[in-house]
């Protein structure tokens, strides 16, 4: 870097991705991010980049406006928890796009290891629920709600022993005005049938995502199997009976699938009401082996 765009750096306060970064890996495109492996050249460490689309984050943002929703940055840094990615920095590029830069977890996305049907997965399927539960119980206690809990936002280790929840591009806070109606954002095969169907919602609408999330890891397909998966999908979920879990997947502990089946419940109030209580009786379920 020269002298004067290290001047103009210092002065404008935004980030220089081209100076600062060696790009190690393509970006890997998400919904409204591009996601790259990077060498940060000043502390010399392999980090996550995340550089938010300008367009689809505007967008975004617009269904809150007049509110003072936090960016995801900011709500990143929130986590300080061995189940969440770490995030080490925001801010916006001098090309005015946001970033988040966080830290790089060398492993599988859970969705690769469920379509590859890995056999890592196997023995490592209660301690991974009991992972993902209590990482977005971190999130709900801090008052938010992560919005997108599906495969694809869980990183586990090599060895599918452990994981960590990853992209608050959608979280919102836990209050009423964020909970109205009409923010139909999410991944349709995950989806709550409240937020597809223009209802009020909660942090319910994470332990129905939880329980697609769940059941897919079970059973290596989805509660209600199709190949649709735009927001047609989500009309599904309060239209349509899901598989019984132990018809997919008759080996898995009885009190397990009757848990997983009861957080895809179309109504939330027969859902667990809480992560706690999901996680209160997951702890009395004694299998290790699904």
């Amino acid at each position: 870097m020269g002298l004067f765009d290290r001047f103009k750096t210092m002065l404008d306060g935004k980030l220089n991705v081209e100076a600062r970064f060696e790009i190690l890996r393509e970006a890997v495109s998400g919904t409204m991010s591009a996601f790259y492996m990077a060498r940060d050249k000043k502390t010399d460490e392999v980090v996550g980049l995340k550089i938010l689309d300008v367009d689809k984050t505007a967008h975004f943002e617009s269904r809150f406006k007049g509110l003072e929703k936090p960016t995801e940055g900011e709500i990143g840094e929130l986590f300080d928890h061995p189940l969440i990615v770490k995030t080490l920095e925001h801010g916006v590029t001098n090309h005015g796009e946001h970033y988040v830069i966080m830290e790089f977890i060398d492993g599988p996305g859970m969705n690769s290891l469920i379509i590859e049907r890995s056999p890592l997965l196997d023995g490592n399927r209660v301690r991974l629920i009991r992972q993902m539960a209590l990482a977005i119980g971190v999130v709900h206690d801090a008052g938010y709600i992560h919005r997108d809990i599906c495969p694809r936002n869980f990183i586990c280790s090599k060895d599918c022993k452990s994981l960590k929840l990853i992209d608050f591009g959608l979280t919102v806070p836990a209050t009423k005005e964020f909970m109205q109606p009409g923010n139909r954002t999410g991944t349709p095969n995950y989806m709550a049938p409240e937020i597809v169907r223009r209802r009020p919602t909660d942090q319910r609408i994470d332990i129905f995502s939880l329980g697609v999330t769940c059941y897919q890891l079970c059973a290596l397909q989805l509660p209600w199997p199709g190949q649709d998966v735009t927001g047609k999908a989500a009309m599904l979920h309060d239209t349509k009976e899901p598989v019984p879990l132990l018809q997919a997947k008759p080996d898995v502990n009885p009190d397990l699938a009757a848990l997983i089946m009861q957080c895809v419940e179309k109504d939330p109030a027969k859902r667990p009401k809480s992560i706690k209580d999901f996680l209160r009786v997951l702890d009395r379920i004694n299998s290790e082996t699904v």
